[in-house]
C-alpha cells in the first residue's frame, strides 16, 4: 500500500487536473532510466535507417519503423528524434518499468480497479537548444478515436531530467479538466483539430510543472497541457 493514492493527491486530481511526486526514483535509477532512453533512441534510428515508411504532416517528418512512431524535430531537415511512441519494447529497462508499484500503484486508484494495463506510451526527447515546444492540447480528443472511455485513460510523466521553465518544462491549464473535451482550433493544418481552442480555457492558470529527475506528474486525459522550447544547453527528457 506505500504508493497508493493520499487523499490530498484524490483533491487534487480531482480539482486541479494533476498531481505531483517528487524524487520517486533514486538517482541511480534515474541514471538507468536515462541509459535505457538513450538506447531506444539510437534503436528508432536505426529501426528508420533499415526501412519503414516516412512521410510528412503539416511540414513536419514522421517514420513509422520498429513498431514506433517516430517524430522528428521541426527544424528543415532536422534528423533529431523529437518523440517516439509507443517506446517501451526499444529496451527491456522499459518491460521492466511498466510494472514498477511506483506508476501502477496510483493508477489503480485513479482508474477505481486493481486491473490495469498500459494504453500506450512514448517517450519525448527534447534536447538541448533544438528541442520544440507542444501546442496546448489535451490528450482525450486523440484517444477518443480508440476508445469512448477516455476517463479511465490517466497519464503519469517520468521526469528523466530536471525541469524547469528555461528547459521547456510540462505545463498545464489548473482545473482545465473539468470541462472534458474542448473544442479544437479550426485552422488550415490537418493536426489542427487535435490542438486546443485558447477561447475555451484561460492560459492565466497554467502552471509550470518545474521537477527535479525522477519525480512523477499524474494527469487527467482532459487536462489541458503543453510546453515551450527548451531554450537552455541541458537536457529534458520525458517519459509518458
Amino acid at each position: 500500500m506505500l504508493h497508493r493514492l493520499a487523499d490530498r493527491e484524490i483533491r487534487a486530481y480531482a480539482e486541479d487536473g494533476f498531481f505531483v511526486r517528487t524524487r520517486a526514483f533514486r538517482n541511480d535509477e534515474v541514471e538507468d532510466l536515462r541509459a535505457a532512453a538513450e538506447r531506444a533512441v539510437a534503436r528508432a534510428h536505426a529501426a528508420e535507417g533499415l526501412g519503414g515508411e516516412g512521410y510528412s504532416i503539416d511540414g513536419n517528418r514522421y517514420h513509422e519503423a520498429g513498431g514506433s512512431t517516430i517524430q522528428f524535430e521541426h527544424s528543415p531537415g532536422s534528423t533529431t528524434i523529437r518523440v517516439i511512441e509507443p517506446f517501451h519494447h526499444l529496451d527491456p529497462r522499459f518491460e521492466t518499468l511498466l510494472d514498477d508499484p511506483r506508476l501502477v500503484d496510483p493508477m489503480r486508484d485513479l482508474i477505481g480497479t486493481e486491473r490495469v494495463a498500459l494504453f500506450t506510451d512514448k517517450l519525448n526527447c527534447k534536447r538541448p537548444r533544438e528541442g520544440s515546444g507542444f501546442r496546448w492540447h489535451q490528450d482525450s480528443p486523440y484517444w477518443i478515436h480508440f476508445t469512448s472511455d477516455v476517463d479511465r485513460l490517466p497519464n503519469v510523466m517520468v521526469a528523466l531530467d530536471d525541469a524547469d521553465e528555461q528547459n521547456g518544462c510540462f505545463r498545464v491549464i489548473r482545473g482545465s479538466h473539468r470541462e472534458r473535451l474542448l473544442p479544437g482550433i479550426q485552422g488550415e493544418g490537418r493536426l489542427d483539430p487535435l490542438f486546443t481552442d485558447p477561447r475555451y480555457f484561460d492560459e492565466r492558470k497554467q502552471v509550470p510543472v518545474e521537477v527535479p529527475a525522477g519525480s512523477l506528474v499524474f494527469f487527467s486525459p482532459h487536462t489541458v497541457h503543453g510546453s515551450e522550447p527548451n531554450r537552455s544547453d541541458e537536457l529534458r527528457r520525458a517519459m509518458v
